[in-house]
């Protein structure tokens, strides 16, 4: 036996099979590859039959899907380490230092909320001395929490992009063209095995670049604050909120389908992307809708309207902005002046601007300003002063 191979009660452990059942599987042909032996990326196979049996696939279907190489994918579960032992939350308590309460919210804090048997893996421990590390150097509990939430969703994120596009791009192709599910298997593994080793460095100088800007961002901004009257409670930033959709998307939809729709959304977010002030950023999209934060608001105003005189397909953006103070949570912004914000946003055709007063105050002289007027806005008691903001003109 080499290396690689395992004994059937070893591969049935790592399988979550019984040695009977996945000696059946094999022998029905029910893992592609197999020829009395067990090696990882046939177990990794394994655990995907096991799997589909527990939702209540037939081993028909297995067959088939394994023939024609729907389940190949699963071979690349062999590139990422094996979990395996690890200690319970009071050792790991004691080897660390933090309280086990505060494990379990750092967990999940991390979208893992879960612990497999109960039971803290090396690697994850090893995480948690250096969390631990960071709070000792004084690091506030309540910024790191929040620090630890955005990790997280990001990660998952970015992780979820990655399997999605590597099946669309490369699982999907290769299923329609009839590559055998052994040989499919074989040349996924082999892409994904080259590919893995790069992505966390390619993410490491990513961060570093984006790291370096917003620092440079923030020592700016700390100094223009200094210049303004009055101090903001703690969590609070003064910022300038826009918010920018597709006017008439909906029935873009229905007219034209769905991906000439998405391609108008994607069309205008890497516009707005490519145009951006430094400063600026988006937040998150939500379907056609895209949130923007800036600290200067004559910067993003300027921005807006250049924006408008750029777009000129239909369906045209339209946009709404607010300054004020907000609430920063999670690397999200959130309170009044984000709700206001969204509120103009919705009452803003398409080519247009709409603002309030704040960024009104804040803009330069070679923009023109037309007052609209009082608006009551849903979910507000008092009116807000609506104005169009455009290019001057003469």
């Amino acid at each position: 036996m080499n290396d690689e191979d395992l004994t059937l009660a070893e591969a049935a452990r790592r399988a979550s099979a019984s040695p009977g059942s996945l000696k059946r599987w094999g022998d029905q042909g029910l893992i592609p590859g197999y020829n009395g032996r067990w090696t990882p990326p046939l177990v990794a196979h394994a655990r995907l039959v096991s799997r589909m049996r527990e939702r209540g696939h037939t081993l028909e279907d297995i067959r088939e899907a394994s023939r024609s190489g729907r389940l190949a994918f699963g071979y690349v579960e062999d590139l990422f380490p094996r979990v395996e032992g690890g200690v319970d939350l009071e050792a790991a308590a004691a080897d660390t230092g933090l309280q086990p309460a505060l494990i379990e919210r750092i967990f999940a804090s991390l979208g893992m909320p879960q612990l497999r048997d109960g039971l803290i893996s090396e690697d994850d421990l090893q995480l948690l001395r250096y969390i631990a590390a960071v709070l000792a150097s004084g690091f506030p509990l309540v910024a790191f929490l929040q620090l630890v939430r955005v990790y997280g969703q990001a990660l998952a994120q970015i992780a979820d992009a990655e399997v999605r596009l590597f099946h669309l791009y490369v699982h999907e192709p290769l299923i329609r063209d009839g590559v055998p599910g052994l040989e499919m298997a074989e040349e996924m593994q082999s892409l994904a095995r080259e590919l893995l080793p790069l992505a966390s460095p390619m993410m490491d100088h990513i961060h570093q670049r984006f790291l370096a800007h917003y620092v440079e961002q923030d020592v700016v901004g700390h100094m223009e604050s200094d210049l303004e009257e009055g101090e903001l409670d703690l969590g609070r930033l003064r910022v300038t909120i826009a918010f920018a959709d597709l006017a008439g998307y909906t029935r873009m939809t229905e007219e034209q389908g769905e991906e000439e729709a998405v391609s108008a959304v994607e069309r205008c977010v890497e516009a707005v992307e490519l145009t951006l002030p430094d400063e600026a950023r988006i937040i998150k999209t939500i379907g056609d809708e895209v949130m923007i934060v800036g600290p200067d608001a004559a910067a993003l105003v300027d921005w807006a309207v250049g924006f408008q005189e750029l777009m000129t397909e239909r369906p045209r953006p339209r946009i709404g902005m607010h300054a004020g103070e907000a609430l920063y949570r999670d690397g999200d912004y959130y309170g009044r002046a984000v709700n206001l914000a969204a509120r103009v946003a919705a009452r803003s055709g398409g080519g247009e601007v709409l603002v309030t007063r704040p960024v009104v105050d804040s803009a330069g002289r070679h923009l023109e300003f037309e007052r609209i007027g009082e608006v009551k806005l849903k979910g507000f008691r008092q009116a807000t002063e609506l104005v169009l903001a455009r290019a001057f003109d003469g």
